[in-house]
């Protein structure tokens, strides 16, 4: 099993190219093999280098990041924008970007992110991504030769992951080749709620809304700006 991610940096700001080396430094799986200032050396290096995860700005020299990812996106398993205009959030999301931070970078944000990055790669490289069937009150989830069948009442959260969708429950999470969206579709649409771009919740777990946060179980979930409106009607 691959334990380190290869990355590189498409930044053009040398100190936000070095404040995310400073912030990517202390976790052994990610492994810096590159740093570019411009799209084009960016996509060079793409090419030859063939890393596992890019970070990279939108606002770059030439063309821009949204404009690199969709020429390259067959070729990263995973793309990070890090950028100071939220207005590109909605076409970063269709091009299956894993995240969306918004500058300035912070410590705090950028280890929210490396922890997702560590689960979805973990996940993925264990084979994880399980077939899954639905049914009406449970999904089964086959792994190879084997079955799991997941009662839809366990389900506590669905989480984007680009085009997975992680499961979570109170014993096991689950890494599903289904958009969530798509996931969402086969599901009893009163039962799950979509409260932001990359989160689900099951309703009946959630047991208190506060702020712009939902706490289900032990976990709090972020709720996104478009759905706030929707959320605030929920009645616990």
């Amino acid at each position: 099993m691959q334990n380190t991610l290869r990355y590189i940096t498409i930044e053009d700001n040398l100190l936000d190219m070095i404040a995310l080396a400073e912030y990517a430094a202390p976790y052994s799986f990610l492994k810096e093999t590159g740093s570019y200032a411009t799209s084009s050396e960016g996509l060079v290096a793409i090419k030859e280098l063939k890393p596992d995860l890019i970070f990279l700005d939108i606002e770059m020299p030439g063309i821009s990041g949204v404009e690199l990812l969709r020429n390259i996106r067959q070729q990263v398993p995973i793309a990070v924008f890090i950028t100071s205009h939220p207005e590109f959030a909605l076409e970063g999301f269709e091009l299956s970007a894993f995240d969306y931070i918004l500058k300035p970078l912070t410590e705090e944000r950028f280890a929210a992110t490396a922890h997702r990055i560590k689960e979805y790669w973990e996940m993925k490289q264990k084979a994880a991504a399980y077939e899954v069937l639905f049914e009406k009150e449970s999904l089964v989830f086959k792994e190879g030769y084997n079955q799991v069948k997941l009662p839809v009442h366990e389900i506590i959260y669905l989480e984007a992951m680009q085009d997975y969708t992680k499961v979570v429950t109170d014993k096991k999470n689950y890494l599903t080749l289904t958009t969530l969206t798509g996931f969402l579709e086969k599901l009893p649409v009163e039962k799950f709620m979509r409260v932001h771009r990359s989160y689900a919740v099951a309703c009946q777990k959630i047991s208190t809304i506060a702020g712009n946060n939902i706490q289900c179980g032990n976990y709090m979930i972020p709720v996104g700006k478009t759905y706030r409106t929707e959320v605030s009607q929920i009645k616990l």
